[in-house]
């Protein structure tokens, strides 16, 4: 467990018991967790990251042995999904029973349940369970609402300093961007936020490809048009475009960040450069840190260059996209 030791879990159970926020980490992003049977918890939360109070949570669990307490009318695609892909970063909106919170779910009669990887966040989820706790923590990305998520704990504690009572430092997050989210709420699956784990994998699993998100599928995490951005703006560039927007830049004078998978210019370099993996996993990894970085770095602009298209891609693409939608508000 990296440098988490007993007595750290056993602090952060008595914490979550209490009412307190903690800081934990998961394979995707650090996520700030509460527990999310106690409705004043997870009110902390909200206030804690400026989020809106129709914006779901995820319930994290330390296994399915614990759905049936939180999900009902589970269908067989449900526990496919979970032998298949738990503890992992999918998520599935399920309906819920009487015990969760309106909070957790924005209202909804749908709740989104995930088993989490990080053996940080399963030790803690296990000893909760077994401390008579709920056994599930309410736990969105540990970031104020519509910003960078957190991929190490350092950015936790810069983003919500004493809002959270306690970090669990699992170290960098081997994902990097946030969890599948499938609907199996109504029927047939649909996608409502692309991650690490593919449709084509889910498609393998249960038979069937998900469908996209349409008028009646319920809100989920992370699915708003600006979301995962940086206060400084940011604009997606092509390739064959970049070197020559960075001149324009230089010779006016400008301060510009560039995340890139091209080697930086020999001359003219930018205020900023950070190269990033040109695999979709190792970008994905890479992502928000790099942002984070170039965020902080000073410059007046964030230049990003286009990556790859197809559907290895898809839900870096998607994290790209909401983050120049909502990027530049900060400033």
């Amino acid at each position: 467990m990296n440098t988490v030791s007993q007595a750290d879990i056993d602090r952060a159970v008595a914490l979550l018991q209490a009412g307190a926020l903690i800081g934990i980490p998961t394979e995707t992003v650090y996520g700030l967790a509460a527990d999310a049977a106690n409705p004043e918890a997870v009110a902390n939360i909200f206030a804690a990251k400026g989020r809106p109070a129709n914006h779901p949570l995820i319930v994290h669990l330390a296994d399915a042995s614990y759905l049936e307490d939180w999900a009902m009318d589970i269908p067989g695609e449900a526990w496919e999904l979970a032998e298949a892909f738990w503890p992992g970063p999918l998520t599935l909106i399920l309906k819920k029973t009487p015990r969760v919170p309106d909070a957790v779910t924005g209202g909804q009669d749908t709740v989104g349940i995930r088993i989490p990887a990080h053996p940080v966040t399963q030790a803690l989820l296990r000893a909760f369970a077994a401390a008579g706790g709920s056994g599930g923590v309410a736990a969105p990305s540990a970031n104020r609402f519509g910003r960078i998520s957190p991929t190490e704990a350092a950015h936790v504690v810069s983003e919500l300093g004493d809002r959270v009572a306690m970090v669990l430092d699992g170290g960098p997050c081997r994902v990097g961007i946030e969890s599948t989210i499938i609907d199996l709420s109504r029927g047939e699956p649909h996608l409502l936020r692309p991650g690490h784990i593919t449709p084509e994998q889910i498609a393998a699993v249960i038979g069937v490809l998900p469908q996209r998100p349409d008028a009646a599928s319920p809100r989920a995490s992370g699915t708003l048009p600006g979301h995962y951005a940086p206060r400084t703006a940011l604009r997606i560039l092509a390739p064959e475009r970049l070197l020559d927007y960075l001149n324009v830049v230089r010779h006016r004078g400008g301060r510009c960040a560039v995340l890139a998978h091209s080697h930086p210019p020999q001359a003219g370099m930018p205020h900023f450069w950070r190269m990033l993996p040109i695999t979709p996993e190792g970008y994905a990894r890479d992502l928000y840190g790099a942002l984070r970085a170039a965020d902080e770095s000073g410059a007046e602009e964030i230049v990003v260059e286009a990556i790859p298209t197809g559907p290895d891609w898809t839900a870096v693409a998607d994290r790209l996209r909401r983050a120049a939608f909502g990027a530049g508000q900060g400033r």
